[in-house]
């Protein structure tokens, strides 16, 4: 039976989980209006929606840093903090306010998705995986209210202004939420240690430039860099590639609302499905095959295959992000590591990821049009299935003799 540490624990990520997408998704169903009113070029525009992610990838590495200085528990806090001020920043009338905004949120959304994981694996160990699967399930929550209510936020307003700020409450009450009930791990992590290690001693830290000399650590940054950036191509730029196939602004939002909705079956079916073969690799590619057909019904094929695509590139995404996660815990043997498996890997995905959104502007600035976009995607998700093949093998790291090694896991069946 969950303990009343481990229910609170649950409902504080899925809150905390909640705004870490919100900050991206609520611009792309405004794009449009942006580009007029601000005055912003498609390349302009593909800078806004790429640095949120880049900042999301530069800051990643840090938050193990961070968590060691101050505690995971603070340093949560201070992303919290630090998101709410951006999400305020990019809707005043400042100079630049738009961008650095933007990019702050991107810094507290790194490190607070860096934090969580090695959170979840410290605090329910044996369910770390099926967790991490609730945890991306409250993502795309998150994702799906920022995309379907940033128009109908924009006309209750008054304002696009008003409608991007407004998400700093929901910021704002997740950091009250979590400042008086994050959990306190001194006792716990102190018997914990006691009972894994006995006398060993205590194991040296492995390090970036450790995990940078380990194959594995490169399939899995890989894996997470491509499907992050198909994920935030469509969180930034689907909207105005669904317009410019004849959707009007409000229903190109609600579409990618709708695929983001049904991201939330997959994100936590995925770990499940994942659970029940022998490694991760068929469930890795069946999520993957869902994006690419997905993206190929919504801007290749007929309209009339409009809301099949939505909801298959929504199953695609969500099980694919929940698995890129699921592999941070899967893949280390403790805690420590998988923080800074999760810092490294989420920092290089998400900095590779960057260049998605911004190659699609690039793209639109340069002429090319939908279809020709929506090709050269799923031509990336073909390459992303071969780093899923090599990542979804069961292995896993371990320090606990004094040196980082990768171990075959023998599936329990």
């Amino acid at each position: 039976m969950a303990s009343r540490r481990s229910i609170t624990f649950i409902l504080l990520m899925v809150v905390v989980g909640l705004n870490l997408r919100p900050a991206m998704s609520s611009v792309a169903p405004l794009l449009t209006r942006l580009q007029e009113s601000a005055g912003l070029s498609a390349s302009a525009a593909g800078l806004l929606t790429t640095l949120p992610v880049l900042f999301l990838g530069l800051s990643a590495p840090l938050a193990p840093a961070l968590a060691k200085r101050i505690g995971s528990e603070r340093a949560l806090s201070a992303a919290l903090s630090l998101l709410a001020t951006g999400l305020i920043l990019r809707g005043l009338p400042l100079p630049g306010g738009l961008f650095i905004g933007s990019a702050m949120a991107g810094c507290a959304i790194g490190i607070g998705g860096t934090l969580l994981p090695a959170l979840v694996k410290r605090e329910l160990p044996d369910s770390a995986d099926l967790l991490t699967g609730l945890y991306t399930m409250a993502l795309c929550l998150g994702g799906a209210l920022g995309a379907g209510l940033s128009v109908p936020l924009t006309q209750l307003l008054g304002s696009w202004q008003a409608s991007l700020m407004s998400w700093s409450l929901l910021a704002l009450f997740a950091l009250l939420l979590w400042h008086f009930q994050m959990p306190r791990p001194t006792r716990v992590t102190a018997r914990l240690t006691k009972k894994q290690l006995g006398n060993m001693p205590t194991p040296p830290q492995s390090g970036i430039l450790r995990l940078l000399k380990l194959p594995l650590t490169w399939h899995i940054m890989l894996y997470m860099g491509i499907q992050s950036s198909m994920a935030y191509i469509v969180f930034g730029w689907l909207p105005t590639l669904l317009v410019d196939r004849g959707y009007n602004e409000a229903d190109a939002g609600w579409t990618m609302a709708i695929s983001i909705m049904c991201q939330l079956a997959s994100a936590l079916g995925a770990p499940w499905l994942a659970r029940m073969g022998r490694d991760q690799r068929p469930a890795l590619l069946l999520v993957l095959l869902s994006t690419a057909i997905g993206l190929w019904m919504l801007l290749i094929a007929p309209l009339i295959w409009k809301w099949p695509g939505a909801a298959l590139l929504g199953i695609g995404q969500g099980g694919s992000f929940s698995l890129a996660l699921s592999l941070l815990v899967l893949r280390t043997a403790n805690s420590r590591l998988a923080g800074q498996l999760s810092g490294l890997v989420q920092g290089g995905g998400y900095t590779l990821a960057a260049l998605g959104p911004f190659g699609v502007g690039v793209m639109l600035q340069a002429g090319a049009n939908t279809s020709q976009i929506a090709w050269l995607l799923i031509a990336l998700i073909i390459v992303c299935c071969g780093f899923a093949l090599l990542a979804g093998r069961n292995q896993r790291l371990d320090d606990q003799n004094g040196e980082l090694l990768v171990q075959r896991v023998t599936p329990t069946v």
